[in-house]
């Protein structure tokens, strides 16, 4: 066996087991106890008559949920299952399986409650309608894999009309993670943020937002080219017209007026990030060739890249990402969401900024191994779980100094909470492992 059909062999390994591993667990996730029962005395403390006298303080008092429930620890992970992953529209059932795995990941990287929701509509404004009314119940909501172009209206009113976090992530999380990533990167080839030549293949939730958050960072939007299946964006493509944030980027980037789709977008480039077409094959050889020295690809198309990291390194990239865990600078979400939401949480915010999102990002380059300077590992990995605590108190820093926090407390106080709730959540984890009460895998 080559060394390329070893590798193609352990790209394909997780599916593989997933198929083996989902039917003998049957879901990820499931409810279990927070307050002790010791005896059947408990249960009038839990339920009735003890539990009317909280009930009757939150109705004097809504905020008062915070303090007498698990409001301020639970998310909902909301989706229609109108996008799920590569996979395109295949219903709210078959994203289940996705909802369930975030909101394992929710709970063992985050310490957060989170909640499969799919829900069997494909209109927007229903969709809007039914998070709204979640909003009670829950501290935060997590939209996840919702077609493009309704997820930006759906995010953009849910934000504006929500009082808790709404975040989706498959845009803010992406463009979090994105942008950490090249912090670390651009800093190993040394070059600045403000100065380089900037390629979005995909110009989907994921890019458009990856590209709002770099500006907002300090990418240069004039040097910056968005491709999509039609080409590239500029200012004469009317027929984006309809769209607005891909009129908005016609109309913002891409200042030569580059004419043409990615293979002449990328001569010259010092950054690729594509969000496209699953490849392998939708990004070739050549185009990485063509691309400035020590140049930057990011391939993060699930499940698989647009091209191979081998394929780019032989084609002159000094670095490569994907969205796989089984390849070096995984650009994953998992190192985002979890840690946003712990910091969110804690400090009671109503919503997410492009601040929060810089600061978490920021923070997470930081925790990158030997200072974010080696080229295979430019981000952290889901195993070192004192990244998560870390990020989520930059975030709620950050929350508490923008003013969208409902309580105020130290960087100290924060990072303490966040530490012990999600250590509490991984010993939880281990041990019931331990006990059996969770099988070992066969």
């Amino acid at each position: 066996m080559t060394n390329k059909d070893e590798l193609m062999a352990k790209a394909n390994k997780p599916a593989e087991e997933a198929m083996r591993l989902h039917p003998f667990y049957r879901g990820k996730v499931e409810v279990a106890l927070k307050s002790p029962v010791r005896d059947v005395d408990d249960f009038s403390i839990w339920y009735t008559p003890g539990v009317a006298a909280p009930c009757r303080a939150i109705a004097e008092n809504k905020d008062d949920v915070y303090k007498y429930t698990n409001k301020s620890n639970f998310v909902a992970v909301v989706s229609d299952g109108t996008r799920v992953l590569g996979l395109g529209d295949i219903g709210p059932e078959a994203s289940m399986p996705v909802m369930e795995g975030k909101a394992l990941l929710f709970k063992y990287l985050g310490g957060v409650d989170a909640f499969p929701i799919c829900v069997d509509t494909k209109d927007p404004d229903e969709l809007i309608k039914f998070v709204k009314m979640l909003q009670p119940c829950f501290g935060g909501i997590n939209l996840e894999d919702i077609a493009s172009p309704k997820c930006f209206y759906i995010l953009d009113r849910l934000r504006e009309e929500c009082h808790i976090p709404v975040w989706h992530d498959d845009q803010q999380g992406t463009a979090l993670v994105t942008l950490a990533g090249l912090i670390n990167a651009l800093k190993i080839v040394g070059k600045k943020i403000g100065d380089v030549k900037l390629v979005m293949n995909g110009a989907g939730a994921a890019n458009l937002c990856t590209i709002r958050l770099l500006i907002a960072a300090g990418v240069d939007p004039g040097k910056v080219i968005m491709v999509d299946s039609k080409g590239t964006l500029h200012k004469g493509r009317s027929d984006l017209e309809g769209h607005p944030l891909k009129w908005e980027m016609c109309r913002k980037t891409n200042a030569a007026g580059l004419v043409g789709g990615a293979a002449e977008a990328m001569q010259g480039a010092d950054v690729l990030i594509a969000l496209s077409k699953p490849g392998p094959g939708t990004i070739k050889k050549e185009w990485v060739a063509s691309m400035a020295g020590k140049a930057i690809v990011f391939a993060c198309a699930n499940p698989n890249p647009e091209i191979w990291p081998w394929e780019a390194k032989e084609a002159g990239a000094a670095i490569v990402s994907t969205g796989r865990s089984d390849f070096p600078n995984q650009v994953n979400n998992s190192l985002g969401f979890p840690a946003i939401f712990r910091g969110v949480l804690d400090v009671h915010a109503t919503t997410i900024t492009d601040g929060m999102c810089i600061a978490a990002a920021e923070e997470l380059a930081a925790c990158a191994p030997g200072g974010g300077m080696d080229p295979e590992k430019i981000l952290p990995t889901m195993d070192m779980w004192e990244v998560f605590p870390r990020v989520a108190t930059a975030t709620a820093m950050k929350a508490i100094e923008e003013g969208v926090a409902r309580v105020k407390l130290s960087r100290d106080e924060i990072y303490k909470k966040a530490e012990a709730t999600i250590r509490r959540s991984q010993q939880l984890t281990k041990t019931m492992m331990k006990e059996g009460l969770i099988l070992p895998a066969p």
